[in-house]
């Protein structure tokens, strides 16, 4: 698709793109609190506040775990519990009370201790982050889901990505306001670390004038039988009418799809996770995909960039933000570009392998360079170590930053789309809380071992990408299912590069699309993604004109 062609759907799809975006705000609070700590913690002025100049290194280790993991446990329970809300009340209310919650968290960071002694400072510092990572960890689990569930197929990926495009641009602006804070407030006030903290509340106000003006997800609307509003709902996106017929087909899909499911509580979600294998495969999956992002070692360079370039020769705590600051920007670029040019064309398997694999040899890089020259000397090794946490950056945007969030929010079946991402976003959150736990302590006592650690499981998920899962771009959210059916490994490798070479005459059955409400003759399906009414080939949608368009 040329760029003329790019930007004709951007203005035909431009309600869609705008709800992402609305949404998407909810994760630029997300990436800013996760990203802003690494930088305060290193600020002097923060340091002689509470003291941690007088401790051990191990001490120290230990309380930069604490600060950053005590936001992921919050995290894990605010995800943990958005499957019964969202399902109870729908998916725009969860997420004003989610950003109402992190406002509340993001003032207390900003003010602890004042009006209390320095003593009880450390303890609101951590129930504010606790409390903030309730919003953020609800958040997390709402915004794939309601993204996913909202825009239209042909551009499913792309604004489902935005989540992660928000994340990072969330985390560059965290690095440059601690980068700022470090050159222009003196670090002998408190000031010097408070303003990182109060800035972090702007995000999560305008995530919560944004959403209200963005419509409720169709498919949590057909759930409750208001099909009315769904059908409008639906519209909004494909700038359509509510009476048009590709609306109509589609809240009849979506209808078909629910029947005989009716509405479930969490524990009901939970026990139909497993009501057959390819449903159990749909609900695993996003919950591997999200264990696998932990895993990449991301969040590990995200939380503590400042001491890792340290210890590749910048040193100096503003030469250090600098150097993190830059790592934001490209992170920023590249997913922008990723998701303008390559989600949607190149498809979910082909950027997760890619993805994995660069991130493991840029891994394994760091790992073999750190393991031969341990001390932080500049070396002309230095500065290619340098630019291979910058290239890690670039393949986490193009896999396993913004890929997860796009297949955990629609391989997940409809009717435990809620349970399993609620699932999914608390393994992520769970293993992110470890890792950051985990990350210090590994930097101090095995150092190069914890780079090698992560470059063999970016590899290990890029293998797995390249032989569990299909391609799923192009596909409507209701007949995803189809894929997981039979065959699956099958599938999986032919849809891989190489893989119809690799397995000889060998194929996976074809999937025969079901007709929903007689839409579609001799077997053939109505689709159930929205346009604006006009017929379209599609390479995986219509066979010939008889069908409504897809996206």
């Amino acid at each position: 698709m040329t760029v003329t062609e790019q930007l004709q759907e951007f203005r035909h799809y431009r309600n869609a793109y705008f709800l992402a975006v609305s949404a998407a705000m909810g994760s630029v609070f997300y990436g800013y609190d996760i990203g802003i700590i690494g930088g305060v913690i290193t600020l002097p002025s923060f340091k002689a506040y509470f003291g941690i100049n007088e401790m051990s290194d191990s001490a120290k280790a230990a309380l930069s775990g604490n600060i950053v993991a005590i936001l992921q446990g919050g995290c894990f329970f605010g995800a943990l519990g958005t499957g019964y809300f969202s399902n109870r009340w729908g998916r725009k209310p969860c997420m004003i009370a989610a950003g109402l919650i992190y406002i509340i968290g993001s003032v207390i960071q900003a003010v602890v201790g004042l009006g209390t002694s320095r003593a009880s400072a450390l303890s609101v510092l951590y129930f504010g982050r606790f409390f903030a990572g309730l919003g953020v960890g609800m958040v997390s689990a709402l915004v794939p889901a309601y993204v996913s569930e909202c825009t239209p197929r042909a551009i499913r990926g792309r604004c489902t990505g935005m989540v992660q495009m928000a994340n990072n641009v969330g985390i560059m602006l965290s690095y440059w306001v601690n980068y700022s804070a470090s050159l222009n407030i003196p670090g002998t006030t408190d000031r010097q670390w408070r303003m990182p903290f109060a800035v972090q509340v702007f995000p999560g106000v305008l995530f919560c004038l944004l959403v209200p003006f963005q419509p409720e997800s169709p498919r949590y609307l057909v759930e409750q039988n208001r099909e009315d509003a769904a059908a409008r709902s639906l519209a909004f996106v494909a700038r359509t009418s509510p009476t048009d017929k590709a609306v109509l087909a589609t809240i009849e899909e979506i209808k078909a799809d629910f029947a005989g499911r009716g509405q479930l509580g969490v524990w009901k979600q939970v026990t139909r996770m497993f009501e057959t294998r390819a449903i159990a495969l749909r609900c695993l999956i996003p919950s591997l995909v999200m264990f696998g992002q932990q895993w990449t070692g991301t969040n590990a360079i995200n939380y503590f960039s400042p001491q890792i370039f340290a210890s590749l020769g910048i040193s100096g705590t503003t030469a250090g933000l600098l150097a993190t600051g830059v790592y934001g920007v490209v992170k920023v670029v590249s997913i922008s570009i990723v998701l303008f040019f390559a989600v949607e064309s190149w498809g979910r398997k082909k950027c997760l392998i890619i993805g994995g694999l660069g991130q493991g040899f840029m891994m394994l890089w760091l790992g073999g360079y750190t393991g031969i020259h341990p001390s932080s000397a500049v070396v002309p090794a230095s500065y290619v170590s340098i630019v291979a946490v910058y290239l890690y950056a670039v393949f986490y945007c193009v896999g396993w930053g913004p890929l997860p969030w796009v297949v955990a929010g629609e391989v997940a079946p409809n009717h435990l789309r809620g349970g399993a991402m609620a699932v999914a976003v608390g393994v992520n959150w769970l293993f992110s809380f470890t890792i950051s736990k985990l990350t210090p302590i590994m930097l101090n006592n095995i150092k190069y071992g914890t780079f090698l650690l992560f470059g063999f499981c970016c590899l290990i998920m890029a293998v797995w990408a390249y032989a569990c899962l299909p391609e799923t771009t192009g596909y409507a959210l209701e007949d995803i299912g189809l894929l997981f059916e039979e065959d699956v490994v099958l599938r999986a490798v032919g849809d891989a590069p190489g893989g119809k070479w690799l397995l000889g005459g060998r194929r996976a059955k074809e999937i025969r699309r079901r007709a929903v409400g007689g839409g579609g003759e001799d077997g053939k399906r109505v689709s159930g993604d929205v346009e604006s009414g006009k017929d379209r080939d599609d390479e995986k949608g219509s066979v010939d004109g008889s069908e409504v368009a897809p996206i």
